[in-house]
């Protein structure tokens, strides 16, 4: 990377971080992937119950990986599981959830939109922790703007890779669909956090995920 856009990325970590801390919420920012896989390690003690939400950027640092194997029990996604049901329950007691936002604003709002829902409410409620990774490459300046990012560019990319035959999937752009296996079920912003030290998010400066 060069310094110009390392240094861009770091000023404007240290703004989103400020928002951040206004909405009971706390950003840390990474200059690298690598660094905030180990951030990430130093956060969560050894036998700690973790599980995750789908996200592209926890496999590219790596973090998936470090907690399948270290010394976690780790509580697998329930669409691998027989009683779908039981299997959310046992998430939402999770010490720590892991997962990406899919924009974060340079005022610290995160933005996402879920299909089957899931991952976004072990991010409104459940799990003691919630560990967020984010590429600098997520940052919008408003919501307006961010929901118009996932729409255009991170949900045809995600359609991409999971094929749910919508109109993203089918024609590579948003329609505003309804049809079965939508990806935007739930249009969620995280304004604030009232729980003290839950939320906690990492901003890396790489361009990760979608």
């Amino acid at each position: 990377m060069d310094e110009a856009r390392k240094a861009s990325y770091a000023k404007t970590a240290a703004v989103i971080i400020d928002g951040l801390a206004k909405r009971n919420i706390e950003g840390i920012y990474c200059e690298t992937g690598e660094e905030a896989r180990e951030l990430v390690r130093d956060m969560i003690p050894e036998g700690s119950t973790v599980t995750w939400g789908g996200s592209r950027t926890l496999d590219e640092v790596g973090v998936r990986r470090m907690l399948k194997e270290g010394a976690y029990r780790v509580v697998p996604s329930e669409e691998t599981k027989d009683d779908p049901r039981a299997a959310w329950l046992e998430r939402a007691e999770a010490d720590y959830f892991l997962m990406s936002t899919n924009a974060i604003t340079r005022d610290g709002a995160l933005v996402n939109i879920d299909g089957n829902s899931n991952r976004l409410s072990l991010l409104l409620h459940g799990p003691q922790h919630v560990i967020i990774v984010a590429g600098m490459n997520k940052v919008t300046a408003d919501v307006d703007s961010a929901f118009k990012r996932i729409r255009t560019t991170t949900c045809p990319m995600n359609a991409a890779d999971l094929h749910p035959d919508t109109p993203c999937d089918r024609v590579g752009v948003c329609g505003d669909c309804h049809v079965p296996k939508s990806m935007c079920c739930q249009l969620v912003v995280t304004r604030h956090s009232r729980h003290d030290g839950r939320i906690k998010v990492i901003l890396v400066g790489e361009e990760l995920g979608h």
